[in-house]
């Protein structure tokens, strides 16, 4: 009995320390969906509901290297001489460290600008702080990953 009894602590030990896997947490699954519904709004160019991801001290670098704040990255979003079609993640992770997050990783957009259709795919990093209960983007970088 006494055997049976160390055996079964020590399975669930190992098992614990072992196959450990990371639970999500609701501010993690919160910044993914807020991630995907930039990505939709922004390709609708929903200028009022990009901005209300947004901070007010927003500071935007795109792949091409230039520097936005948020004023002028709103103007972008609305400009009718570029059209995104389509702006999809193909991967997300979340990584969540108290009132602040980090979200990186791939995207592919397709849509036209100056008349002229373009497809992107881009690696981001996008930085989230948590006020008053609701998660803001402060900041979002973004590189351009050549095709193969």
């Amino acid at each position: 009995m006494r055997l049976l009894v160390l055996t079964t602590l020590a399975a669930t030990l190992f098992s614990n320390a072992s196959g450990q896997e990371k639970s999500i947490s609701g501010d993690e699954i919160r910044i993914k969906q807020l991630e995907r519904a930039w990505n939709q709004a922004e390709a609708k160019q929903e200028v009022k509901e990009v901005s209300s991801l947004l901070a007010d001290t927003l500071v935007y670098t795109d792949y091409d290297g230039s520097f936005m704040n948020k004023s002028e990255y709103m103007k972008w979003v609305a400009a009718p001489q570029q059209k995104a079609d389509h702006i999809y993640d193909e991967g997300l992770s979340v990584q969540v460290y108290g009132d602040a997050a980090v979200a990186t990783g791939i995207y592919r957009e397709t849509g036209t600008n100056k008349g002229k259709p373009y497809v992107i795919r881009s690696r981001f990093t996008d930085t989230w702080i948590k006020r008053n209960d609701a998660w803001l983007c402060v900041a979002s970088q973004s590189t351009l990953i050549p095709f193969k």
